[in-house]
């Protein structure tokens, strides 16, 4: 395992946080290179890293806590959450449409910000980035095909914030992150986490930064950032036997869409381990100079987290991960 680790950062010249369990025990943690190259700051195991669109599954989880509740069901359609939402295709688009990207609903924030980057700095509440947005004639039959779109997750802000009558971050602190004490996820404009987070980078030598603004309206996309060891504790809960329902524990690793093996918020991953296919939760996150991966056996027995500020490529991340369950012994 560890020459598996060694020609991976190398090889790569990886920064960033690599953290795998084993059966509930640590058996690799350790953080490499640089969090911010012009301030001299190291890496290290608290540093937080953007999580990109493993946000997705955690606001997927949040989702199936309401539905656990009773609050939401993933069979509802958005108009049933949303009275004021476009009454057409708002009462095709279910819940489950949303979760796993498959609404048909387009993005309309793409061509409007190359039409006027300014909405980079414009501030929109939920509403209006949805009446702005998410609300375009249907592409798609919902359910019939994949389409990897911002648009879905704004929706899920907006269905969140109305049926608990909270703002989405705070539906999230009290719905999983604080029943499962992870104190370190955290979304990405919290005032605490600008002195702690890694900086994104296209390059480090020279170092270039690759890091666009965060706007609130998107946090459920991939608005949040956090620790290697908060990941591995959310994913050891939500697939354990308490925190949901069965049910929903279920429905979070079911394949929606078979083309991308997408089901609730992220992607469900056969590795070969010893000649025998064993399932993964397989969280994966892009945006700007950041990857991260989350992938989670789901029989429970491994857990491995990468966290990474340099721009590596999924497909290098991906095969190292495969490698490094694979060397495990």
């Amino acid at each position: 395992m560890r020459a598996t680790v060694d020609d991976f950062v190398q090889t790569n010249g990886f920064h960033g946080v690599i953290h795998l369990v084993r059966n509930r025990r640590v058996v690799l943690s350790e953080a490499f290179g640089m969090a911010d190259v012009e301030a001299g700051r190291r890496a290290t195991l608290d540093t937080l890293y953007p999580l990109a669109s493993i946000t997705k599954w955690i606001a997927s989880v949040t989702a199936l806590r309401l539905v656990d509740q009773g609050k939401l069901t993933l069979d509802s359609a958005i108009v049933d959450y949303l009275a004021d939402y476009r009454s057409d295709t708002g009462a095709k688009v279910k819940l489950k449409h949303l979760l796993s990207n498959s609404s048909g609903i387009p993005n309309g924030f793409t061509p409007q910000v190359k039409a006027d980057p300014s909405l980079w700095t414009r501030t929109f509440s939920t509403g209006d980035a949805i009446k702005a947005f998410c609300s375009g004639d249907l592409t798609f039959e919902p359910g019939s095909r994949f389409s990897y779109d911002l648009t879905n997750w704004i929706l899920v802000k907006g269905i969140i914030e109305n049926v608990t009558g909270k703002e989405f971050a705070e539906a999230v602190d009290a719905l999983t992150l604080a029943p499962l004490g992870l104190k370190h996820i955290l979304p990405r404009y919290a005032e605490e986490v600008r002195s702690s987070i890694a900086a994104g980078y296209a390059s480090i030598d020279p170092p270039m930064r690759k890091m666009k603004p965060q706007l609130v309206y998107m946090v459920a996309s991939g608005g949040y950032c956090g620790t290697a060891a908060d990941l591995v504790r959310a994913a050891e809960s939500v697939y354990g036997d308490s925190f949901l329902r069965a049910e929903s524990r279920k429905a979070l690793g079911t394949i929606l869409v078979p083309t991308e093996s997408y089901a609730l918020g992220g992607r469900i991953r056969t590795v070969q381990i010893d000649g025998t296919p064993q399932a993964f939760a397989w969280e994966t996150g892009r945006t700007d100079g950041y990857r991260s991966l989350l992938a989670h056996r789901l029989d429970g027995q491994s857990t491995l987290v990468l966290l990474n500020n340099t721009d590596l490529s999924q497909k290098t991340i991906d095969l190292f991960a495969e490698a490094l369950f694979g060397s495990i012994r």
